[in-house]
C-alpha cells in the first residue's frame, strides 16, 4: 500500500537550540518538527528577533513547523480565572500570527487544567470551560488554522467521556484531536466511580478516533500519583511498544483506518520540559539528541512492521 506518512517530533527534547533541533530532525531524514520551547521558551512567547532568526535558521535547513506546541488553556490554567483566559487569548493571537508567516495550519492547545474529583465540576463550570474553549476555537477558525486539542492533565484528558463532551458543544471544523498515548496510562478515569481506575489508552483512542488528526507518541509505565508538587504523577517513559501505552496497537490502528495525520514523537526519557519548576534533565545534551533519534527510528520501525512504506514530509 502506498501512502505517505508524516513524522514530525517536539524537537525540544533534541535539545534547546534550534541548531541541535535541527540537527536532529535532518538525522532522521524528516523535515517537520512539532516546534514548542526553543532556548527554553515556547514558540509563541519568542522575542521578535529571536523568532526570525528560528524562521530564517529551519528555512535554510528545508524544515518546516507542523504543529505549534503551544500553551494555550494548558494544565496549567484555570478555567475560572479571567487572568488564564486573558493569557491564553494573547498566546493564541501571537501563535496564530508566527503560524501564518510560516505556513503553520495546527496548534496544539488544550481546555484549561483538570479537576480532582468529577464531582466538583458543576453544570456551570462545564459551561465556563467550554465557552472559553469555544472562543479560542473561533480564533483558530477565523484565522483558517485548526486547534488541535491533547488529552492531557485538562478537562478533556479526565477520560474520553470530556473529551467527546468539548466536541459535543464546541461545533467547529477548527476545533479536532491531538491524541497522546502515553496520558491515559498516567491518568485516572474520572468518568467512572471512585476509586477511579487508570485510563485504557486504546479504549480512550477507540472512542475519539473520528476526530484524531494528530498523534503523540509517548510510552509510559505507571510508578504512582506523585506529590503534590506537580500534577504529573511519577512515571517511567520508555522507548515505542516498550511501555502501557498500546502504542502498537494504535499504530497499527491508526495506518488501518486510513489516518493521514502526522506521527509526533514526545521522548520525555531523557528530559521534560513541562515541569512546574522548570525542566527536568537526567542526562547529557549528547544523550539527548542520541534519545530522540533513537527514538524517532523505533517509531519508524513499527509503522514499517505494519507494512506501510513511510515517505517522510508533509502533504
Amino acid at each position: 500500500m502506498d501512502k505517505k506518512i508524516i513524522f514530525t517530533g517536539f524537537s525540544d527534547e533534541a535539545g534547546r537550540d534550534i541548531d541541535t533541533q535541527i540537527r536532529a530532525t535532518l538525522k532522521l531524514g524528516w523535515n517537520s518538527i512539532e516546534a514548542r520551547n526553543i532556548d527554553g521558551i515556547n514558540i509563541h512567547n519568542l522575542p521578535e528577533e529571536k523568532f526570525e532568526e528560528v524562521c530564517s535558521r529551519l528555512e535554510n535547513a528545508g524544515i518546516n513547523v507542523y504543529c505549534f506546541g503551544s500553551e494555550v488553556a494548558n494544565w496549567a490554567k484555570d478555567p475560572l480565572s479571567e487572568d488564564d483566559f486573558q493569557r491564553s487569548i494573547e498566546e493564541l493571537k501571537r501563535a496564530l500570527a508566527r503560524m501564518s508567516l510560516l505556513g503553520t495550519k495546527y496548534i496544539r492547545a488544550m481546555s484549561f487544567r483538570r479537576f480532582s474529583s468529577h464531582d466538583e465540576i458543576t453544570p456551570e463550570i462545564e459551561k465556563t470551560v467550554f465557552t472559553k474553549v469555544g472562543y479560542l476555537v473561533k480564533m483558530c477558525e477565523d484565522a483558517g488554522a485548526v486547534f488541535l486539542h491533547e488529552n492531557c492533565m485538562n478537562y478533556g484528558g479526565m477520560s474520553y467521556i470530556h473529551t467527546l463532551k468539548l466536541l459535543e458543544n464546541i461545533d467547529s471544523e477548527a476545533f479536532r484531536l491531538v491524541f497522546d498515548t502515553g496520558n491515559p496510562v498516567i491518568t485516572y478515569d474520572y468518568s467512572k466511580k471512585k476509586p477511579y481506575p487508570m485510563q485504557d489508552p486504546f479504549e480512550f483512542y477507540l472512542n475519539v478516533r473520528e476526530f484524531i488528526e494528530h498523534i503523540h507518541i509517548k510510552d509510559p509505565v505507571f510508578l504512582g500519583p506523585g506529590n503534590s508538587e506537580s500534577v504529573f504523577p511519577d512515571a517511567r517513559y520508555h522507548f515505542p511498544g516498550e511501555g502501557d501505552g498500546k502504542v502498537p496497537e494504535i499504530v497499527e490502528s491508526l495506518l488501518a483506518s486510513g489516518f493521514k495525520g502526522a506521527f509526533s514523537i514526545e521522548p520525555h526519557m531523557k528530559i521534560v520540559r513541562h515541569n512546574k519548576t522548570g525542566e527536568k534533565n537526567t542526562s547529557s545534551a549528547e544523550a539527548e539528541e542520541a534519545n530522540y533519534i533513537e527514538y524517532g527510528n523505533r517509531l519508524m520501525n513499527i509503522v514499517e512492521k505494519y507494512q506501510i512504506l513511510p515517505e517522510t514530509g508533509n502533504p
